[in-house]
């Protein structure tokens, strides 16, 4: 039922002893299949640009206001530069069991006053994608900002013509809440941009479904999932 004031006016629902939330740490994040870890160019940039430099063209790069780069000193430029950042905050994402940097993503737009934060920047390897550990890394994202930091709410917005960005929001559990027209220019072109987010509310059904395709039992001898993520739901 909408609550109404004093006056009859519908109103938002209360949000009882709210405090502004703590900044995401620049702590590791731990999982079964990766583990995420503040971005160091000296550590992982040239190990990064290496796994990106294996796809045979550019596309990955498209929908991104950086890059491409075409040699490993000006990603090790932009690395440095982003590393330095506390918002955008950029994390690898490292492979369990090769311990290889095998690509990026970033707590971004981080809003700790309402507990609205963003991933973004999302760059996966060849070897990443479609691997447990590329939608491993998301949940990673997620259950610190819900679980250790207390944020209500985590955004996911992308290009409006990049169906393969909306297509994984969609996937991961992100419903989808409009268009926001001509938002922004980049690459000397315009952008429309597709606005996802997932609630606190939300949260623990879509934490159970990652939890349950996570889990090794979902996987045959190839590695293969057995059930979709979209089906624990």
């Amino acid at each position: 039922m909408t609550r109404v004031n004093s006056f009859g006016q519908p109103i938002g629902d209360a949000v009882e002893g709210w405090t502004t939330r703590p900044l995401p740490p620049h702590t590791p994040m731990q999982g079964r299949y990766c583990r995420l870890e503040k971005l160091d160019a000296d550590r992982h940039g040239r190990e990064l640009y290496a796994e990106y430099a294996k796809a045979p063209d550019w596309r990955d790069w498209t929908y991104l206001p950086r890059g491409p780069f075409e040699t490993v000193d000006a990603y090790m430029t932009w690395a440095r530069e982003a590393a330095a950042l506390n918002d955008p905050l950029q994390f690898v994402i490292i492979d369990q069991a090769t311990g290889k940097a095998l690509g990026t993503a970033a707590h971004m737009r981080i809003d700790p006053a309402n507990g609205v934060i963003e991933v973004g920047g999302i760059v996966y390897s060849a070897a990443l994608k479609r691997t447990p550990a590329a939608t491993e890394a998301i949940y990673l994202f997620m259950r610190r900002a819900f679980d250790e930091l207390g944020y209500r709410r985590h955004e996911w917005k992308c290009d409006a013509l990049h169906a393969g960005s909306r297509s994984a929001a969609e996937r991961y559990g992100y419903t989808f809440e409009g268009i926001f027209r001509q938002a922004i220019i980049y690459n000397g072109r315009s952008r429309d941009t597709a606005w996802y987010a997932v609630t606190d509310k939300e949260w623990p059904a879509i934490r159970a479904a990652f939890e349950q395709w996570l889990a090794p039992g979902n996987f045959d001898a190839q590695g293969l999932q057995r059930r979709t993520l979209a089906s624990f739901r």
